[in-house]
């Protein structure tokens, strides 16, 4: 499994200009492929007039999902080199759709693939990447005596505090890097004095 995936930092819209015709890039994080064609959907609505709403995406920490389309344009000209810069810049579950306004000029093959693929990266430089480590959900149980300081320690150690929740005893869900869970289930047993109790919960990304 990947350590960690570069995706967008956030949502966002991005227009370039090439001879007269206008390419906007939508970009998206999207978790599966439904939501990058809901994403995709959600674009030619709002631009049901244009001539082209050329897609691509990747889905997976690894990429194992990607796809593209040139919607109308001649074949492999927009939404393969779209996918290529999303893998070149080493994006995951991103989608981008193009959609391109012709300005009246043709751009040929080769102005076609630079104009997408080129609409694609400007807007991945506008809108910042960022990187999410893969990580260990757990779950802390402590006393009510120990549970304030034990919550200002984890995050005074720069641990990531997910949740406490307050019942019989308190519960604190911590995001943990994979390498550091036997270091911190030592740490734990000699800041509460073995009284906390973890439990190791599955993996995501953060």
């Amino acid at each position: 499994m990947q350590e960690q995936y570069r995706t967008i930092a956030q949502a966002g819209v991005h227009e370039t200009e090439v001879n007269r015709s206008r390419f906007i890039c939508s970009l998206a994080p999207v978790a599966t492929e439904e939501e990058a064609q809901e994403f995709i959907a959600g674009v030619r609505k709002e631009h049901p007039t244009a001539t082209h709403n050329c897609f691509a995406y990747v889905i997976g920490a690894d990429a194992s999902v990607q796809k593209a389309s040139d919607d109308g344009e001649p074949g492999g000209t927009a939404g393969v080199p779209m996918l290529q810069m999303l893998t070149r810049r080493e994006m995951r579950y991103v989608a981008a759709v193009v959609t391109r306004y012709y300005g009246g000029v043709k751009l040929g093959a080769g102005g076609l693939i630079r104009a997408y693929g080129g609409a694609v990266g400007e807007a991945l430089d506008a809108l910042g990447a960022v990187t999410r480590q893969r990580f260990r959900l757990a779950t802390v149980t402590v006393d009510h005596q120990r549970a304030g300081k034990l919550e200002n320690d984890l995050r005074a150690t720069g641990r990531d505090v997910r949740e406490v929740t307050y019942g019989e005893a308190v519960t604190i869900e911590i995001g943990l890097p994979d390498a550091d869970v036997d270091l911190f289930r030592a740490w734990l047993a000699d800041t509460t004095a073995g009284t906390a109790k973890l439990e190791l919960g599955g993996e995501a990304y953060g």
